[in-house]
C-alpha cells in the first residue's frame, strides 16, 4: 500500500495537472482575444512585434536579390501577413528583362490558376445561398453532362473506346478535380488533347460554347476515381453565371473585389493600367527570354476563364488570403460563414483517388492542403493551404500560425518552383516566437 505521502501526491499531481492545463487554456484564450482586439486589416506592423526576426527575413530578400541578379528571374514581388497584418513586402529586379523599370509593389501580373480559390469563393457562396449541395449531380445544373461517356481506350480501327460512367459526376467531385474531366495542359493523352484540337477554353467565346462542346467528349477516367488537374474550375465559373444569373465576371466583381477592395483584380487590364503590368519570361540558353502568352491582357474575354484568367497584384491578393485567414470576412465584409472556409480548406478527396498526388497532400474546395506536414517534407504545418499559378505566381495560408505569403513572378522555367520552394524554408526560420 503506498505511504501516506505517496497517496497525498496521487491524489494532488492529478490537480496540478489540471490546474496547469487551466492555466495554459485560460493563457491561449487570452492571446486568441488579445489578437482578435487587434484590427486584421493589413495594416504596417514590425516584424518582431509578431513573432518574426526581422535580421532573418533579410535572408528571403537575398535570396530573391541573388536570383534576380543571377538573372534567373526578371523580378519579383512578395507579401507576408500575420495576425492580420502585413509585416514584410519587397520588389526586386524589374517587370521587364529588356527595360531598365525597376519592379512595383503595385505591379500587375497574370495569376493564372491562382484564379481557381477565387472561382472556389465564387462557388461556396452560392452554396450557402442553397443554390447546389455538394452530393448534387453536376448534370442537375448542367444538363449536357447526363449521359457522358469515358474514354478507356481505343479500338482496332484506332477510333475511341468508351464506357458509361460508373457514377454520375457529382458538384463534390467538380469542386476537387475528381469529376474525370481532363485538361488542356497535357497533350499526352487523348482527352486532353482533344479538348486542345477542338478549343474548348477559346476566351472568346462565351462560357456556354464551352459546355457545349464538353457535353459532346469523353471523360477522362470515372467521376471520383482519380484526382487529375482539370478544367473542372473553368466548368464552376460557368455554374457560378447560371447558378446567380449574372455573368461571371460581373459576380466576381460586385461579390468579391468590390468588397474586398481589390481594386487592381480583373479579367483584363484596362489601359491606364498596362504600364504596371509585368511581362511574362522563360529561360533560354542565352538567358531570360519573352514567353509567348495566349491571350492579350487589354481584351475583355467573352468567356472569362475561372480556372485561370485573371490579373491582380500582391496587394489585391493578400486581401483574398486574409478574408480567407479572418474567416469569411475582410474589413467589414463578410463573404463567407467560418465554417464555410474550414470545408474549403478540409480535404475531400477520398484515399484511392488522392494516390496520384503528392504524400501529405490533399484537395479541398479549389485549394490543395497538407494533410500531414512530415509525409510533404515542406516547412508549412498541416492544415496550410495554397496553390499557385503557371506563370510562376504563387501563395499559401497557414491558419495554424495565422499566416499568409504571396509571391508574384511571370516565369515559366525552373526557376520558379525553386524560388516557391525556398520562400516556405525562408518564411518559417525567421517565426522565431510563433507564440506572439
Amino acid at each position: 500500500m503506498p505511504s501516506s505521502s505517496r497517496r497525498i501526491g496521487l491524489f494532488v499531481m492529478p490537480i496540478l495537472i489540471l490546474a496547469g492545463i487551466v492555466v495554459f487554456a485560460g493563457g491561449e484564450s487570452l492571446r486568441a482575444k488579445a489578437a482578435a482586439d487587434v484590427p486584421r486589416d493589413l495594416a504596417a506592423a514590425t516584424p518582431e512585434s509578431v513573432g518574426f526576426s526581422p535580421e532573418r527575413l533579410k535572408r528571403l530578400d537575398g535570396m530573391m536579390t541573388r536570383i534576380v541578379e543571377e538573372k534567373r528571374l526578371a523580378g519579383v514581388v512578395t507579401l507576408l501577413t500575420r495576425h492580420g497584418k502585413m509585416v514584410h513586402v519587397s520588389a526586386h529586379g524589374r517587370p521587364d528583362a529588356s527595360q531598365s523599370a525597376s519592379m512595383r509593389r503595385d505591379a500587375i501580373f497574370r495569376i493564372a490558376s491562382m484564379t481557381k480559390p477565387v472561382t472556389g469563393v465564387a462557388m461556396m457562396m452560392l452554396y450557402e445561398e442553397g443554390k447546389w449541395r455538394l452530393n448534387d449531380p453536376v448534370a442537375r445544373h448542367i444538363p449536357q453532362f447526363a449521359k457522358l461517356q469515358v474514354h478507356v481506350g481505343e479500338n482496332a480501327d484506332g477510333t475511341p473506346k468508351l464506357e458509361d460512367a460508373r457514377s454520375p459526376m457529382t458538384m463534390r467531385e467538380l469542386m476537387t478535380h475528381t469529376a474525370g474531366l481532363g485538361y488542356i495542359i497535357n497533350n499526352s493523352n487523348p482527352v486532353d488533347k482533344l479538348y486542345r484540337q477542338r478549343g474548348v477554353l477559346d476566351a472568346s467565346k462565351p462560357l456556354q460554347a464551352m459546355i457545349d462542346g464538353l457535353g459532346t467528349m469523353p471523360l477522362l477516367v470515372h467521376p471520383g476515381s482519380r484526382w487529375y488537374y482539370s478544367i473542372s474550375v473553368d466548368v464552376q465559373g460557368y455554374l457560378v453565371e447560371k447558378l446567380s444569373g449574372q455573368p461571371f465576371a460581373d459576380f466576381l466583381q460586385s461579390r468579391i473585389f468590390a468588397p474586398l477592395g481589390m481594386r487592381d483584380t480583373g479579367f483584363y487590364v484596362p489601359p491606364n493600367n498596362v504600364g504596371r503590368l509585368a511581362r511574362v519570361h522563360g529561360e533560354s540558353p542565352a538567358g531570360l527570354a519573352p514567353a509567348p502568352v495566349r491571350s492579350d491582357a487589354t481584351v475583355k474575354p467573352a468567356g472569362p476563364s475561372g480556372g485561370g484568367g485573371l490579373f491582380s497584384t500582391a496587394d489585391d491578393y493578400a486581401r483574398f488570403t486574409q478574408m480567407l485567414l479572418n474567416e469569411g470576412e475582410f474589413n467589414g465584409a463578410r463573404l463567407l460563414a467560418p465554417r464555410t472556409v474550414e470545408m474549403m480548406r478540409t480535404n475531400h478527396v477520398l484515399p484511392e483517388a488522392l494516390k496520384t498526388m503528392p504524400p501529405g497532400t490533399g484537395w479541398g474546395m479549389d485549394f490543395q492542403v497538407v494533410t500531414d506536414a512530415a509525409a510533404a517534407g515542406e516547412a508549412t504545418p498541416t492544415g496550410t493551404y495554397s496553390w499557385f499559378g503557371i506563370f510562376g505566381t504563387w501563395f499559401w495560408i497557414d491558419p495554424v500560425n495565422d499566416l499568409s505569403f504571396i509571391g508574384m513572378i511571370q516565369h515559366q522555367g525552373p526557376a520558379a518552383a525553386e524560388v516557391r520552394n525556398l520562400s516556405r524554408n525562408l518564411v518559417y526560420q525567421a517565426l522565431l516566437n510563433p507564440e506572439k
